[in-house]
């Protein structure tokens, strides 16, 4: 059974595969899961109980929390934002860094 870390480098090395290849719609996709594997490993070490299995839901019970530190908070809210009608981030926000430095920010060290 692969750890976190396994899992979280796994979908941030598709996101820049499939990046590499031109489909940021895809990176933006598994920046979220790996957000998402990130948000359960410290919804874990807390002793919080994840109410959905979905990396969005995740994303948005993370925001909802009133001691997320405010660098960790701006990664969430882009890694939440809708794409335009053109499928594109309606700011320039790189999502693929912003899954890495919500989890340098939630669990340290790791």
């Amino acid at each position: 059974m692969p750890t976190w870390q396994e899992k979280f480098k796994q979908e941030i090395d598709r996101a820049n595969e499939v990046r590499a290849r031109g489909n940021e719609g895809q990176a933006r996709v598994c920046a979220r899961r790996a957000a998402g594997i990130v948000i359960r490993e410290y919804f874990a070490r807390r002793g919080i109980r994840a109410a959905s299995p979905s990396a969005y839901d995740l994303l948005k019970e993370l925001l909802g929390m009133d001691d997320l530190p405010a660098d960790a908070r701006q990664s969430a809210e882009a890694l939440t934002l809708r794409v335009t009608e053109e499928f594109k981030l309606p700011v320039d926000v790189d999502l693929v860094q912003e899954a890495l430095t919500l989890c340098e920010r939630l669990l340290p060290g790791a």
